[in-house]
């Protein structure tokens, strides 16, 4: 079997391990590993896919992943990382989230032939009386061992504090580790840094519970060079679900991203061999205007998430953004390439007579009025169809001999906000 901690540790996703007996075990059997998504959306963001990468690298060393989707856990919340207590969830809002989560989960994990397992905590946590539970959980932690864990000193620091309801949340995650080692061989749970407090916790119920050794292990947060958590944009979280965020918008995310996070990402996030991308950066390095190493990334990780067909999709509508002026288009073509932009119908008869670029320009949602569309026109602001040079102000109108198809053409004010015009 391929040395799959050899494998997490070249590509920078392992932080820490509990027992350096991890690496021998993991050599000798073929066992189950584990991650934890909580259902407080219907989708996962960018920060999950550390985690998910992880299931993925263990299947392919042969490994069977699990994916837990804490349809119990998520009813209580956990402190982990958080300076105050989240809302909690209805049953029905969590079986609704976890149809999501399983949507996104199956394009990175098989779950057919290739035996990996999604469960829901709340199958085993739900039916435990709370008298059960701390007779046959609650008896072999400590008080003073669950205060002493960061995440738990942080809240208890904080102004909020830390309910009785979180507090609990450390034995819970325990105690899912101890059962799916009864049921499904499950040797090895994989978190985030922040929780190495859980995670350990578990480890301890397995030693203490049934004589067994568990494993282990904690992967970085996913950051940017300066050290900044990643996943969300000044338009929200980057989802994973084409529902909540655009395969172009998802494409464009990463687009962006700055030079220096480029291996960190594509080691991280991508499936790429460490060859490959070696010879990415250095052709990157040759000239970075180009931005070849962005291109590279958005195409691997768009691919993972979304298919290569909406790749071909992203790409074809960056080009068509940024590639100059567009003539002689259909409808069809002009429509797919903008299909992630802003777009309004005009009535086709306004054309006859032209349409004053001011007025153009405030339908479509460019210009908030038409003194700040006129000064938009002086400043040569105001691009048609995507050309390079700005609209010519003395041409005043806009008139059907500039449709960049048979009914549509393509405003454009600066450099980034569109509007594709429909004329009907």
């Amino acid at each position: 079997m391929t040395n799959v901690v050899q494998t997490l540790r070249e590509r920078g996703l392992l932080q820490d391990v509990t027992d350096p007996g991890l690496e021998k075990m993991l050599s000798e059997n073929k066992v189950s590993v584990y991650v934890g998504f909580d259902p407080s959306a219907d989708s996962l963001h960018i920060g999950h896919m550390i985690g998910v990468m992880i299931l993925k690298h263990f299947q392919l060393a042969g490994h069977r992943p699990i994916a837990l989707v804490g349809g119990g856990t998520g009813m209580v919340g956990d402190p982990s990382g958080r300076s105050s207590e989240r809302n909690l969830l209805t049953r029905e809002q969590i079986e609704v989230n976890k149809a999501g989560l399983r949507k996104i989960l199956e394009r990175f994990i098989d779950f057919g032939q290739g035996g990996a397992l999604m469960v829901d905590n709340a199958d085993w946590l739900a039916p435990f009386s709370f008298l059960d539970f701390l007779r046959d959980v609650g008896k072999y932690f400590r008080i003073g061992d669950m205060l002493a864990k960061d995440s738990v000193k942080r809240r208890l620091a904080s102004e909020s504090g830390l309910s009785f309801t979180e507090f609990s949340y450390m034995l819970l995650q325990a105690y899912d580790f101890l059962h799916l080692y009864r049921t499904h061989n499950c040797r090895v749970q994989a978190g985030g840094s922040d929780q190495w407090g859980n995670i350990t916790a578990g480890t301890e119920l397995i030693r203490r519970a049934v004589n067994g050794q568990g494993y282990g292990i904690t992967t970085p947060l996913l950051t940017n060079s300066a050290g900044e958590k990643m996943g969300k944009t000044a338009d929200g979280a980057v989802w994973l679900s084409a529902e909540k965020l655009s395969p172009y918008k998802f494409y464009q995310f990463w687009i962006q991203q700055e030079d220096a996070s480029l291996e960190n990402l594509f080691r991280k996030l991508t499936l790429l061999p460490l060859e490959e991308i070696a010879a990415i950066i250095r052709k990157h390095g040759e000239d970075p205007s180009q931005r070849y190493g962005q291109k590279r990334l958005a195409a691997a990780i768009t691919g993972l998430v979304h298919g290569r067909e909406e790749v071909a999709k992203a790409e074809a509508s960056s080009q068509a953004l940024f590639g100059g002026t567009l003539q002689n288009k259909s409808d069809g073509e002009l429509q797919a390439l903008f299909a992630n932009v802003p777009s309004v119908e005009i009535p086709r008869a306004d054309l006859v007579s032209g349409i004053a670029a001011a007025d153009l320009l405030v339908r479509a949602n460019l210009a908030a009025s038409k003194s700040e569309a006129r000064r938009l026109l002086e400043q040569k602001g105001f691009y048609l169809n995507n050309s390079d040079a700005p609209f010519d102000p003395s041409q005043k109108n806009v008139t059907a001999a500039d449709l960049a198809s048979e009914s549509m053409m393509i405003l454009r004010a600066g450099k980034k906000k569109y509007c594709l015009v429909k004329f009907v």
